[in-house]
């Protein structure tokens, strides 16, 4: 009986610039067999789409790959296409491969080598800056899904894009625009960050309110962090707390600069569970970015049972701050006024609405209907 698999391909490369394969490694064929007990969507933006997709019955089994370059190198020699079971998540394997000698969009004699022993996967879902034609040829016949995962629209060349029969977007000119650019492109705003969101990973836990304010975001300037701080400084007295994953913008010295009551953790980051820990403590969730993808904390937050204030300048995303959720305001003023306001008077408990809007059961459901008419329309081609 043939299993159903989807594989979620991750843009992300080791460091050093990637290598010519001359003696491939050994590329394993062995398939895992499907879980055997019931599916738990956690984890990152890698993680729950493929989860979700096993829990909701679409596909038996998922991957997700990644690459290795030059530091990958003595790594090749054992195989890096082994397939390694993740201990927590049943059902799921995580797979390297060496990464051909060019930029991204990626290519890998071995992804191609094992493709062709294993055949292609019924979906499969690449996301960033993408793989290039000879992987989507052996891939032939999978539902392809295409997501950015960042504030372009698109991060591949049109030619590869047009191979794709969906692209998940971040908002609607997200759409637009690639509708623009790929006649017929089939779209949806569906964000695999704030959307497939997990209740489980993130929840209330009654912890004390010990801080106004918190922000999840790593310490590069495009998440914006003296937008918050500059409404800090116009609102004497606010505490933040921030959870840094890495970055090398010294937060902790401008915060010192201004005078204002910032707790840092991190870098390095910590896990989804301490970081559901650390919002608990706060009040109000805030994204301060502007060029950036919908970033997942925006529904993290609504289901730790927080409010949200995002800045309105945010390209991607805001639709995931319902009124009934919080505040999008803009820089400076409003932007103080308006953490000032929710303190004040923050907005009814927004997790049941964040679960029935972005949870991975609705997110699955919507995702599993384009599939359905992808396949649909496919069977009305001419043969």
């Amino acid at each position: 009986m043939h299993s159903r698999r989807l594989v979620v391909i991750s843009d992300h490369c080791s460091d050093g610039p990637p290598v010519p394969v001359t003696h491939p490694a050994q590329i394993d064929t062995i398939l895992p067999p499907p879980p055997t007990g019931q599916v738990t969507v956690t984890g990152g933006y890698l993680e729950r789409l493929p989860l979700a997709a096993i829990a909701a019955g679409i596909v038996d089994t998922a991957e997700i790959w990644s690459f290795a370059g030059r530091c990958g190198e003595s790594d090749a020699s054992q195989g890096l296409a082994a397939g390694r079971a993740d201990p927590d998540r049943p059902g799921l394997t995580r797979r390297v491969f060496r990464a051909d000698a060019h930029d991204a969009p990626y290519g890998s004699a071995e992804a191609v080598r094992h493709l062709q022993q294993t055949g292609a996967p019924d979906i499969l879902c690449v996301w960033g800056l993408g793989v290039g034609h000879d992987i989507m040829d052996a891939a032939r016949g999978a539902v392809t899904i295409y997501n950015s995962i960042d504030a372009p629209a698109l991060r591949i060349p049109d030619d590869l894009a047009a191979r794709f029969d969906l692209f998940l977007t971040g908002a609607a000119w997200q759409s637009a625009e690639i509708r623009a650019r790929i006649p017929g492109a089939r779209t949806r705003v569906l964000p695999i960050g704030p959307n497939f969101a997990s209740d489980v990973t993130f929840h209330p836990t009654g912890a004390a309110k010990d801080r106004d304010a918190v922000y999840v975001a790593c310490a590069q300037p495009y998440k914006r962090h003296d937008i918050l701080f500059d409404a800090m400084e116009r609102r004497p007295g606010t505490t933040a707390l921030l959870v840094v994953g890495y970055g090398d913008d010294d937060l902790r010295a401008d915060a010192d600069r201004r005078g204002l009551d910032v707790e840092i953790v991190g870098p390095p980051g910590v896990d989804h569970d301490a970081v559901n820990r650390l919002i608990n403590r706060a009040r109000v969730g805030v994204v301060c970015g502007q060029h950036d993808g919908a970033p997942a904390i925006l529904t993290e937050y609504q289901l730790a049972g927080l409010p949200v204030l995002a800045n309105a300048d945010l390209v991607c995303g805001l639709d995931h701050v319902p009124a009934s959720a919080g505040t999008i305001a803009s820089p400076g003023a409003p932007f103080a006024a308006a953490l000032d306001g929710l303190l004040a008077s923050p907005p009814a408990d927004p997790r049941p609405d964040a679960i029935a809007r972005w949870g991975w059961r609705a997110s699955i459901a919507c995702l599993g209907q384009d599939i359905d008419a992808i396949r649909s329309d496919r069977r009305k081609e001419p043969s």
